[in-house]
Parts: C-alpha cells; structure tokens; sequence
C-alpha cells in the first residue's frame, strides 16, 4: 500500500494521537509551501507520521505579498525545510487576461484561485520532477475545490499524491493544537482564524464566523479595497488590442504591472467586493468573501467593447462558450481538450475587440461611459433619431411590414386560446382568427 493510498486516523481532539504510519513511505516529498498553519503542520506530518525522509516546499508566486514571502522563508528555515521558490506571475498573468477574452466569472465574482491553482500545481510538479522526488503533497482539505486543482496536474504525473489535512481529517482547531504541542512556527497573517488565498487577480476570505451566513463581516477582513464613501469618482481609459487589455490611460503597460494598477486604482473606489454563497465542485454550499478590484474593471470594460464589435449572433453564441470555459476554469482543467476547442472561438472573436473602453469608478462600482473601435458594427447614421431613413435603401416605412408579423403567432395563440375558454375555437385556426389576430375583428 503506498502513502497516496493509504488509510489513516486520528484523533483530532488530541495533537499526540498518532494516526497510522505508511511503512512504505520513504524519500523526497514536494509539498506546496506557504508557510500558513495547513502547510506548516503538513511538513511535520509527512515526515513523523507518513515517514517520508526530506519534505521540501515549494512557494510559488503568482502575485502574493512580500510578507508572504518573507514568512514562508523564515518558517522554512525554523522547519529546517529546504525551500524553492518558483517566480510564475507571467504565466498566470497571461491566465488572468485569458480568462477577460472568455469574460470568465463562476455565479458571478471573477475566477481567481481557481486559475491559479494550475499554475502552481505545474511548477510543484517540475521541481519535484526535477529534484527526484517520489511524491507531491499539498494541505487542502477534503471540503474544497482546490484538492481536485492541484491533483488534476499531479495525477498526470508517475509521483504519489499525498494529502496530510484530508486523509487525517484535520480541523483548523485540531492543526491550531497541534502547533502548539509541537512548538511549530505558525505565526503572522490572522494565526489561522480565516483561510486567506492571495494572488495577483483575487484575495478570497472564508472561515471563523464568516462561516455563518447571517455574520456581517468587519470591514478589516479587506486588505485590497478601501470603504468608497465620499471618494470623488475616476475615470480610468482600457486599451484593448484582440481582446488583451495592453494599456491603461494610454500607457503601455506589461500584464504584471497592469494589473497591479488597476487593483491599486480601482481598489481605492472599494471596487471588486463578492460576498456570496458559493457552490462547490463537491456540492457543498460555502459563503466567500473576494476582493478583485482589477478583474473587475477589466471584464467590464472588455464586455463592453465586445458589444461594439461583435454581431448579435456572435455575442449570443459566445455567452455560451464563455459560460462553458468558465465552468472548466474553476474545476482547474485549462488544458481540457474542449478548452483548447472553446478557445480557438474565442481567439477568433476577439481578433477584432481592438479598441478602447472608458470606465467610471465611483462608489464601490464601475461602469462603462464609453468605447471606441475601427470594428464597430455601428452606424450612428443608421441608429440616429435624428436621420429620417436608416441606410442602404432601407427606411423607416419598411418596418411595417416587419412590425405587422413581429407577435402574429403569439397573437394567434392568445386568440385560440380565448376561443377555446369560450367554447369558439375555430377548428383550424383560420381566417377568422387570424384576422383578429391581426387586429382586423369586425367586433
């Protein structure tokens, strides 16, 4: 039986309860690191319950603080855990404006950890490949969406994937215990009370009373957007050039920094908060908490260009796609085989989303003002009150006849029916009932 496998327990009121340990586990384990309470008490259980003879972490960056960084490295050290740190924030940064072409949300907050979590699960991968390790390890729970991210990629892969929290069927309050018992370094953040995912798109919050769906949250619980009363609202110009926002108020900006200016600026006006009530891949109902200001001006200023440029049929369709490569995002498949197919539509729509989108941010909110594009499917001749004719030939008489049949069948429909109540049907729908149906009843 190999430690992927193999089936444990313990008692989670009691840190010095020793589950059952793998008698085949052994070598090197890469474990994705943060430095954070689940992980800090995974590299002691790997090694003294699972047996494994070296864990070392892997951190890696996707946008998160400095002070992250910073204690995972000093947490590291005081674990005597070799640890590597993996610079992926272009990788993810090209995600995240991949994900605005797709006008990707789930139940309406922008994807944020759920791209991420590929991204990080390939750069575990590697090193672990790299360094000849016999398994990869991460501290999700069994309750979670991001188990099913991470192994997604590793289950690709020859190693074992081991997971201390869901195979023990560790509590927070449990881990909290165990620290403690064992003298573990978990120290800064929030000391475990909220389970905190910080990347370059989002900032998600959940745990402690925010648990309970009737508890109004402390504004303190956001880091990334500031309480917009009585900010004076902003104006903020998105250039967009086949669908990939590229500048912002005519500055060429990298995908990086990009974002990090708009998480700043659209952040300062309280824009890019979610509280909601999450459906989980498991089924299982959870109420988050996001912050991401930047996704949030960025798909709404991209939506709103693809309204300028794409036909009705298009835009019909792609909802469609968008909502399809959506779903597969947050279950963490991006390299799906109907993504790759989803997104050669998207690609080709967005060929001629080229253009600039004018944002107002005002008061937590933000709206398209304006938007301007060489492939606008617009004519303000056609469209204007002010001409007396649209265009080509067409006038405004020729819609008569387009008015005199738009609702005939559902007229007719009404009609029968009312006949039928009455005891007046005519049996074939015919001439009588059609003429009323066209308004033409000698009643």
């Amino acid at each position: 039986m190999d430690a992927a496998t193999q089936t444990t327990t313990v008692d989670r009121h009691h840190p010095d309860t020793k589950p059952m340990t793998p008698e085949t586990a052994s070598g090197t384990v890469a474990l994705a690191f943060s430095g954070g309470l689940d992980t800090t008490v995974c590299v002691s259980l790997l090694k003294e319950e699972y047996g494994y003879d070296e864990v070392v972490g892997v951190t890696v960056d996707v946008g998160q603080p400095d002070y992250e960084f910073e204690e995972a490295e000093e947490t590291a050290e005081a674990l005597g855990v070799e640890q590597y740190v993996v610079d992926a924030k272009e990788d993810f940064a090209d995600l995240c404006l991949k994900a605005v072409k797709a006008n990707a949300d789930y139940q309406g907050y922008p994807l944020g950890t759920a791209l991420a979590r590929p991204v990080i699960a390939k750069a575990i991968l590697e090193v672990a490949q790299e360094e000849g390790c016999s398994a990869v390890a991460h501290g999700c729970t069994g309750k979670g969406n991001d188990q099913l991210r991470f192994e997604s990629v590793w289950r690709d892969s020859e190693l074992d994937v081991i997971a201390p929290v869901r195979e023990l069927g560790l509590t927070r309050e449990w881990e909290n215990e165990y620290a403690q018992e064992k003298g573990l370094p978990v120290e800064g953040g929030d000391g475990g009370r909220y389970s905190i995912d910080t990347n370059l798109w989002s900032r998600s919050i959940e745990g402690s009373e925010l648990e309970d769906p009737s508890t109004i949250p402390e504004d303190d619980i956001y880091k990334w957007t500031e309480n917009p009363s009585g900010k004076d609202a902003e104006l903020v110009e998105i250039t967009f050039e086949e669908g990939e926002a590229v500048a912002v108020d005519g500055d060429d900006l990298g995908k990086v920094e990009l974002i990090e200016q708009l998480n700043s600026q659209a952040g300062a006006h309280g824009i890019g908060r979610t509280d909601m009530m999450e459906d989980r891949m498991l089924g299982l109902k959870v109420r988050e908490n996001y912050e991401h200001p930047a996704a949030t001006v960025l798909l709404t200023a991209h939506e709103a260009l693809e309204g300028l440029v794409l036909t009705q049929e298009e835009r019909s369709f792609k909802a469609q796609v968008d909502q399809e490569w959506s779903q597969k995002a947050y279950e963490g498949l991006v390299d799906a085989p109907l993504v790759s197919a989803l997104e050669a539509f998207v690609d080709d729509t967005n060929a001629r989303v080229t253009g600039t989108v004018t944002v107002k941010m005002e008061g937590g909110h933000c709206r398209p003002v304006s938007r301007e594009s060489d492939y606008a499917v617009y004519s303000e001749s056609a469209a204007s009150f002010d001409e007396e004719d649209v265009t080509g030939g067409i006038t405004q008489e020729d819609a008569t006849g387009v008015a005199k049949y738009h609702g005939f069948q559902s007229r007719l429909a009404n009609k029968i029916l009312a006949d039928a109540k009455k005891g007046e049907a005519v049996a074939d729908g015919g001439s009588e009932a059609t003429d009323s149906a066209n308004g033409e009843s000698e009643e």
